[in-house]
């Protein structure tokens, strides 16, 4: 949780306290886990299996007197009822106010050193054209890593100039596209690179910014799959391949080296992480001055959120100004300016304002030999439009939002609709005992990730998204129909139609 909360540390059949979003003591949890549970240890079990933990809800989600909990002022079962299930519910003004608070904590603590900041939305944990109006609004950059993403940005009327373009295989169209529109920097991922945007950009007439990505060794604490500065791994480069690429970049008139860029991973809680790899980095930017002065450093993103009630990740405000301290100290160790800083959030912006909606469909009391017992509980979604839990063991909540219960909590498992056993949505969860089939569950932090990761496997639509803000909502990505999966079969007559 955010605001100075501690993690909850569980020994045996022990109860925990744990601070609401005031700070104030809050009973959250008795804890009764035991050998012969089925519930990992770092779950808790709720007193109240209606609640809603502080930090992983957006701030506007209220549980109501009749038992609906409401998002941006909306009651749940009110915008299923409108559009359907499964959802995804997007707070407006959760994105807005996480966006500012980036904004301005970065340009608080580069103040205080005498340096500046650029913020950079990563358009990967979710873009629309509705988002990247809400972001730009707020004073924040738009980083893209396709030619998808940038039509996206540029779609929404973002001045390219304030987009910077990632990515470990950019196609030549996609480099042209780019140079073209006039976009503000690209990210060097590969000599090959280097090479490709020289020759795009002379033919352009232009002269354009790039940084060199490097590895700079710094493993984060996170999933393998997420941790993106290992040596062996498809981004980057190594220290020394990078002062090789930016002497060439140097020897080309076309292009011009404003800096380096790193990214250690994702969902990193702390910042010792991010102390260690600027250290690293700066070492290599200090000799790259030899050959001129470098305007930039980028620091990449992977800033974490909670997922969970025992998830403490850290608060923006402290994140900023120890990054940035750790890069003045260490520029004034070495007797160097300190250079523009950069930095690339996407999770932490869009990922806890959004919370997905389901019907329940189907429960099933799982009983084993042992005697420990997990109740399955069906939707009406799944993999296809959460495929976290598949891809890397991601944990996710869950509670019902139509109604309240007097019922017990009971170990849970919330399962899709798909023909795979590894179709989960949230893995361990406790739930009112009475769970059943029609009511409508919510499961929270879903706005970043999913909908970029959507599917339409086993030939599922995938579902709509609905901005929500002090009452109103209204569709930003419209969802799909049958028709649309059946208009992409190219042997379907078109006759025939959909039947």
């Amino acid at each position: 949780m955010q605001g100075g909360s501690s993690r909850c540390h569980r020994i045996g059949a022990v109860s925990c306290g744990v601070l609401s979003r005031d700070n104030s003591s809050h009973d959250w949890c008795s804890v009764l886990h035991t050998a012969d549970s089925l519930a990992p240890e770092w779950l808790l079990e709720p007193r109240d299996a209606n609640a809603l933990a502080a930090g992983v809800w957006p701030a506007s989600a209220q549980r109501q007197p009749d038992g609906a909990v409401t998002i941006g002022g909306i009651a749940a079962t009110e915008l299923a009822q409108t559009y359907g299930t499964p959802l995804l519910v997007l707070d407006e003004d959760e994105v807005r106010s996480r966006a500012r608070a980036f904004h301005d904590s970065f340009a608080d603590a580069a103040a205080e050193h005498e340096t500046t900041t650029r913020v950079y939305y990563a358009g990967k944990a979710f873009l629309s054209t509705a988002i990247a109006r809400w972001v730009t609004d707020e004073g924040l950059n738009i980083d893209v890593c396709t030619r998808g993403e940038l039509e996206v940005a540029l779609a929404a009327g973002v001045d390219p100039a304030r987009i910077g373009f990632h990515g470990n295989n950019k196609s030549v169209s996609e480099i042209e596209r780019a140079v073209a529109v006039g976009i503000g920097t690209i990210i060097i991922d590969s000599a090959i690179e280097i090479e490709r945007v020289a020759a795009a950009a002379a033919r352009a007439g232009r002269v354009q910014q790039v940084l060199v990505r490097v590895n700079s060794g710094v493993h984060a604490e996170t999933h393998d799959f997420l941790a993106t500065a290992h040596e062996d791994q498809k981004f980057g480069m190594t220290f020394a391949d990078a002062e090789a690429a930016v002497a060439r970049i140097r020897e080309l008139p076309a292009l011009e080296f404003s800096g380096l860029h790193c990214h250690i991973g994702s969902q990193i809680f702390g910042v010792a992480g991010f102390r260690e790899s600027a250290s690293r980095v700066l070492e290599l930017h200090d000799r790259l001055r030899a050959g001129g002065e470098i305007a930039q450093l980028n620091l990449g993103g992977g800033f974490g959120i909670a997922y969970t009630s025992v998830d403490d990740p850290t608060p923006i405000e402290q994140l900023a100004a120890e990054i940035v301290t750790a890069v003045a100290e260490g520029c004034a160790a070495r007797g160097i300016p300190i250079p523009a800083l950069a930095f690339e959030p996407g999770r932490a912006i869009v990922g806890t304002a959004g919370v997905t909606l389901y019907e329940v469909g189907t429960t099933k009391d799982v009983r084993l030999d042992s005697g420990m017992s997990r109740l399955y509980v069906s939707v009406d979604g799944g993999m296809s439009d959460n495929a976290r839990p598949a891809l890397y063991g991601a944990q996710f909540s869950a509670r019902i939002a139509s109604r309240v219960s007097q019922e017990s909590p009971v170990l849970s498992r919330v399962v899709g609709k798909h023909c795979e056993s590894g179709d989960i949505v949230v893995d361990h969860e406790y739930l009112p005992g009475d769970v059943t089939p029609g009511d409508l569950l919510a499961v929270p932090a879903t706005g970043a990730y999913c909908v970029s990761l959507s599917s339409n496997y086993n030939h599922v639509p995938r579902p709509a998204v609905v901005a929500v803000s002090e009452g109103r909502s209204r569709v930003i990505v419209r969802g799909e129909s049958i028709e649309d999966l059946l208009a992409r079969d190219a042997g379907i007559s078109t006759n025939e139609g959909a039947r």
